[in-house]
């Protein structure tokens, strides 16, 4: 008997995506995409408030990527990168699970404030319990609802109130998984920082979930080149996890690593009239800022402490003694970092909104 003829080569089956993915009480099946109303409390005036939850479920088998903003309700430029995220037409070819929550702290948001209600900062409480303060419960549902689920997450962040932010990411050194996303996310600089007690960041690396987090602009406001930025850089995330089809298109060059930062503070309190602009490079003893009583009479210069680019500023002038001025971050190579971050100001300049590229 002859030997039956080989099969001729066909395509490579791809897995099929099997995960069900469930957040409160709403399921969503593979190739399909689900609002989430997720429950958080009730106001006393027996309004009950939620947290909007977005879970795209791809076809097929990929990893669960967590992107989140506003876990302090004021920094608002994440919430416009999520919801551009989630209109990018590609996600109709999405490999594994993107859940998207574009505002965490919802009453927050409401208030035009970073903090919950009763004053308590989100990002110190995680991962929170089910029967603590309103922070403490918020913090605990996003943990055992969303957290839980994921192989990957980003969370994004503005500076502080009246205070304004180089995009960037701050990452933990020894988290090799998160570094390699942080550089595939392509801001202009990343900062090396020590985890906060209570933060996301802190929860996430003990659950061994790679996390990157992207500071960008300033509270309160949207900031164009950071909000597009941040949507490119989800999406070059997306690639690198084989979680969205073809290839990012070329970025501005390989991010650069700061060494250390340091913010230069005012001595005394007065009227804020000079600060050098975000990506400066400055070197120790440089005039970074220069500070006025009302009438005039008196003026403090603020020199750097070190030589560095500027990451961080505020916007407010009206400054008490100690308040924060100019961040500075320290580089190996200065002159090599300054040309980064105005490669990547030029490469921002080209109004692309978005990493869109065929498959």
């Amino acid at each position: 008997m002859a030997a039956p003829k080989p099969k001729a080569p066909g395509k490579t089956k791809v897995a099929r995506n099997k995960r069900i993915t469930e957040v409160g009480d709403i399921a969503v099946a593979p190739g399909e995409r689900g609002s989430v109303d997720l429950p958080i409390t009730d106001l006393y005036t027996h309004t009950q408030m939620s947290m909007p939850v977005e879970v795209v479920n791809g076809k097929h088998a990929g990893p669960v990527l967590v992107v989140c903003a506003a876990i302090h309700g004021d920094e608002i430029n994440g919430v416009e990168i999520v919801r551009r995220l989630l209109a990018a037409p590609s996600l109709k070819r999405l490999r594994g699970t993107l859940i998207a929550v574009p505002i965490v702290n919802v009453l927050g948001f409401l208030n035009l404030s970073r903090y919950l209600p009763d004053r308590r900062d989100l990002n110190r409480c995680f991962p929170g319990s089910a029967t603590g303060s309103s922070a403490s419960r918020l913090a605990n549902r996003f943990c055992r609802e969303i957290l839980r689920q994921a192989d990957v997450a980003i969370d994004l962040h503005t500076a502080a109130v009246h205070r304004s932010n180089l995009p960037q990411i701050r990452v933990t050194q020894d988290d090799h998984a998160a570094l390699e996303l942080a550089e595939v996310f392509a801001a202009p600089v990343i900062v090396s920082s020590e985890i906060r007690e209570g933060s996301l960041r802190e929860v996430a690396q003990k659950q061994g979930v790679p996390i990157i987090v992207y500071e960008a602009g300033e509270a309160l406001r949207f900031d164009e080149p950071s909000i597009r930025a941040g949507v490119r850089g989800v999406q070059r995330v997306m690639r690198k996890l084989g979680m969205l089809p073809g290839r990012s298109p070329k970025s501005f060059g390989a991010p650069v690593h700061a060494n250390d930062s340091a913010w230069a503070r005012a001595p005394r309190s007065g009227i804020l009239v000079h600060a050098p602009r975000l990506g400066a490079r400055v070197k120790q003893g440089d005039l970074v800022a220069t500070i006025s009583d009302p009438v005039g009479a008196e003026q403090t210069n603020v020199l750097s402490p070190h030589d560095g680019i500027v990451i961080g500023r505020v916007e407010l002038p009206l400054v008490h003694a100690g308040d924060a001025l100019c961040h500075i971050a320290e580089f190996e190579h200065p002159i090599v970092a300054e040309r980064t971050v105005a490669a990547f100001v030029e490469h921002q300049s080209s109004g692309q909104t978005t990493d869109e590229s065929p498959a």
